[in-house]
């Protein structure tokens, strides 16, 4: 489909979703968007649903200013996937040992490493900028200095929530390895201080939704969150590499006499701002639960832990400021899906998928999310699809 346009009181509202099919707390948020002086434009992915301040599946675009909460506290949250060299023939009748493997090797939930992940050996990890990085730890703000060995032993780890590790096959047969993770807590700790920074400013007073709230362009507290939101995205960007690498060592390890090869490895934020150019303007724009899709851009568009995920290749739409969905998107909140589903649904749902089937993750169960093919569909301006995966092993936190 092409984007619906609607009426906002600053910029009009272009949506790659059917209004009518958006819940009212959704439309509302996207209209209070639309009020904030600094914007410069608003478009809303198929997967769009309600969030904290701005919701999730919008791309904002705004002049001289941006939104915290409109980037959401998992700063730099996205995706990395890798074909291989391995088949469905390859695998064994029973993937338990593997999935096993893969949660000894990468923490899960709440765990961390014992110790920092030595990265001279990690497979594959892109070494470069890495000291540099960490070497700018102590210009974050001042509210998480003190959690570096936190977050140093957190670099590398899964989390909870929606993010997964999976083994798929594409419609081929060929075995790719996917993952989705973000910035762990040291990039909600910095958001939630950000976002609370921003609230206490003069300039903030009287927005329709104090979420809201801005920083603006040539001041300190602009200048502080563009240094810690920058460093946040790296830290996600990091965190998945290694993920990456461990994962593929896995692999390698345990599929030795096929001695695997890997494709470069395909990676995207979907929670963060970047700095783009349109018609003229400069402007920082910021994607929450969204990928950027600029022409050739390779793409992640995950579905749920039952259901399938797709590689996409951007087409370069400016009318979506170069962007699509990040995923298929909640139907519904967690609490609503442990209210209505059962471990026997996600048993039912998540059959032929080696993965925990517990009362613990039937809050992502396939029914709590809308169709991924559906999504797919209403972006078909936006980008075009280069595989079509199903996974077969799911790890969640």
């Amino acid at each position: 489909m092409s984007y619906v346009e609607v009426s906002g009181a600053k910029v009009p509202i272009r949506m790659w979703a059917d209004p009518a099919t958006v819940e009212d707390g959704a439309m509302q948020q996207l209209r209070n968007v639309a009020t904030l002086p600094w914007i410069k434009g608003l478009a809303v992915m198929p997967d769009v649903h309600y969030g904290k301040g701005a919701t999730v599946g919008s791309v904002i675009a705004m002049h001289g200013a941006v939104c915290p909460a409109a980037v959401g506290v998992d700063i730099g949250c996205g995706m990395s996937a890798v074909k291989t060299s391995l088949t469905a023939n390859d695998l064994p009748g029973d993937l338990s040992r593997l999935r096993s493997r893969i949660e000894s090797a990468i923490p899960v939930g709440r765990g961390m490493h014992d110790d920092p992940v030595d990265t001279g050996r990690v497979y594959g990890f892109p070494s470069t900028g890495f000291d540099d990085f960490w070497s700018r730890f102590d210009g974050v703000a001042g509210p998480v200095k003190f959690r570096r060995e936190r977050a140093a032993k957190q670099m590398g780890t899964l989390g909870s929530g929606n993010h997964f590790i999976e083994f798929c096959l594409d419609e081929s047969g060929s075995v790719w390895l996917m993952l989705h993770s973000g910035s762990r807590n040291i990039g909600k700790e910095l958001a939630d201080h950000h976002i609370g920074e921003a609230q206490k400013l003069p300039h903030n007073r009287g927005l329709v939704d104090r979420d809201l709230a801005v920083f603006v362009s040539d001041t300190p507290q602009m200048a502080a969150y563009r240094n810690d939101l920058f460093w946040a995205q790296e830290y996600a960007k990091y965190n998945r590499a290694i993920m990456m690498g461990l994962f593929q060592e896995v692999v390698r390890r345990e599929f030795r006499k096929a001695r695997v090869t890997f494709d470069p490895v395909i990676s995207c934020h979907h929670n963060y701002v970047a700095e783009e150019r349109y018609e003229g303007m400069d402007l920082l724009v910021t994607r929450k639960g969204a990928i950027r899709a600029a022409s050739g851009d390779f793409g992640i568009i995950p579905g749920s832990m039952g259901t399938g995920s797709y590689i996409v290749k951007g087409l370069g739409n400016e009318k979506s400021f170069n962007s699509a969905s990040h995923g298929a998107g909640r139907r519904m909140s967690r609490n609503a899906a442990k209210r209505r589903f059962s471990t026997r649904d996600l048993e039912e749902q998540t059959r032929g998928v080696e993965c925990r089937k517990d009362s613990g993750v039937v809050d992502e169960i396939p029914g709590a999310y809308k169709p991924i093919e559906k999504v797919i569909d209403q972006q078909r301006d936006l980008v075009e699809v280069v595989a079509k995966l199903k996974q077969v092993i799911c790890v969640k936190g």
